[in-house]
C-alpha cells in the first residue's frame, strides 16, 4: 500500500514538473516568438501597450496550431489614411491643401468667387471647413474636366513642395514612420493591407506609394464622378467610350468615403470582413465597429490618438475625446507621444509659430 501511494505521489509529482516545463517552454516560445516579431516595430516603443497588444494578435493568429489560427486568405488589414498613415493636423488635410494650390496658385484655372474666398479663409484665415458636403462640392468642381492623368500629375507636383509645418519635409513625405512600420509588418506576416480613406481615390494612389508598396486596388477612397471626355452629358448606358478618348472628371462627388461608407465600400470593394482595423478618430468608428462586429476570426481594432504637441500639432481635448471612447467600444488606444519614438524620422523638425 505505501509502494502504491508512494508511486502515485512520484508519478503526480513528476506529471506536475513535465506539464510545468511544457508551460514554460510554450511560454518561452511565445514570448521569443513576440521579441522576433517586435524587432519589425523598432520605432515604436517597448512599453507600449499598442505595440504589445499587436504583437501578441498577430502571433496568435499566424501561428499554426494555435486556436486563433488565421489562413492567409482571411488576414486582412484596414487603414484609414489622413491621421493615421499621413499627416492630417497642420494645416489641415493634404485633399485641402491641393485645393487650395488649385484655386489660389495655379494660373489655368478660373475660381468661383465661392472657392476663392473658402481657399484664401483656410490659407490666410487659418479656418479650413469641417467634412461637409458644402467643402467636397468646392473641391470636385475644381477639377471639372481634368484629366485622370493631369491631375495625378498635379498631385505628384504638389507633393514635392516644401512642408508648411515642418522643416526638412516635403508634402508627400509626411508619412507617420511608425505606421509605415506596421503595415510592412503585417505584410509580412501575411497580410493583406488596403487603405481605407475619405480622402479622394486618386489623391491615395498618388501618395501612398511614396511611403507603402501597395497596387492602385488597395486603395479604397472616396469618388468624384468620372466621364469620358467626349461623353457630353450623356448616360454611360447609351454612350461608347471611343478610340482615342479619355476620362476626366465630371466635378460632382460620387461617394464620401467615411463613416457607415467605409463599411459599404469593404464589403463592395473587399468582399471580405477584415480582422484588423486602424483609424484615428470617430469619423473610422462604423470601419472598426464592423471589425468587430460578429467576425468569425479572432480581430483587433486601434485607434490613433492626435496626443503629441511637441513633435506634432496635436489637440489634446480631440485625443481625450478618443481615448475615452476606446474601452467600452473595444478600441485599442495609440499614444503618438507616448507610444512612438519618432513620427516623421530624424531630421524633421516641428515649425515654431510666430
Amino acid at each position: 500500500m505505501w509502494y502504491n501511494s508512494r508511486m502515485e505521489e512520484m508519478y503526480e509529482a513528476g506529471r506536475r514538473t513535465l506539464a510545468s516545463r511544457r508551460i514554460a517552454a510554450f511560454a518561452w516560445c511565445v514570448a521569443v516568438a513576440c521579441v522576433g516579431l517586435g524587432a519589425d516595430l523598432s520605432l515604436w516603443r517597448d512599453e507600449a501597450p499598442a505595440k504589445k497588444a499587436l504583437l501578441e494578435y498577430v502571433e496568435a493568429v499566424t501561428r499554426e496550431g494555435s486556436p486563433d489560427y488565421v489562413p492567409p486568405s482571411g488576414r486582412i488589414a484596414v487603414f484609414d489614411f489622413d491621421g493615421t498613415l499621413f499627416c492630417e493636423t497642420d494645416p489641415t488635410y493634404f485633399d485641402w491643401l491641393l485645393f487650395e494650390r488649385r484655386v489660389l496658385d495655379d494660373p489655368t484655372y478660373r475660381a468661383t468667387p465661392e472657392q476663392r474666398a473658402a481657399a484664401e479663409s483656410s490659407r490666410f484665415g487659418g479656418k479650413a471647413p469641417g467634412l461637409t458636403y458644402e467643402r467636397e462640392k468646392l473641391m470636385a468642381d475644381a477639377y471639372k474636366g481634368m484629366s485622370l492623368e493631369w491631375f495625378d500629375s498635379f498631385v505628384r507636383g504638389f507633393m514635392e513642395e516644401p512642408h508648411a509645418g515642418f522643416a526638412n519635409l516635403k508634402q508627400g513625405d509626411a508619412f507617420y514612420r511608425p505606421m509605415v512600420e506596421v503595415v510592412e509588418f503585417l505584410a509580412k506576416r501575411g497580410f493583406v493591407v488596403y487603405v481605407c480613406s475619405g480622402s479622394d481615390r486618386q489623391i491615395l494612389r498618388a501618395v501612398v506609394p511614396r511611403a507603402i508598396d501597395l497596387p492602385p486596388h488597395r486603395m479604397i477612397g472616396s469618388d468624384s464622378v468620372v466621364v469620358a471626355e467626349a461623353q457630353a452629358g450623356r448616360d454611360g448606358l447609351s454612350f461608347t467610350y471611343g478610340a482615342g478618348d479619355r476620362l476626366v472628371f465630371a466635378g460632382a462627388l460620387q461617394v464620401k468615403n467615411l463613416q457607415m461608407n467605409k463599411v459599404t465600400a469593404i464589403k463592395r470593394e473587399i468582399g471580405a470582413q477584415p480582422i484588423i482595423s486602424f483609424g484615428n478618430s470617430f469619423s473610422d468608428a462604423s470601419m472598426a465597429n464592423y471589425v468587430l462586429s460578429r467576425n468569425p476570426r479572432k480581430a483587433i481594432a486601434f485607434m490613433i490618438l492626435c496626443d503629441d504637441t511637441g513633435r506634432e500639432y496635436g489637440n489634446l481635448e480631440k485625443a481625450e475625446k478618443l481615448r475615452r471612447a476606446c474601452d467600452p467600444n473595444g478600441w485599442i488606444p495609440v499614444s503618438m507621444r507616448d507610444d512612438w519614438k519618432t513620427i516623421y524620422g530624424a531630421g524633421v523638425e516641428k515649425r515654431v509659430r510666430p
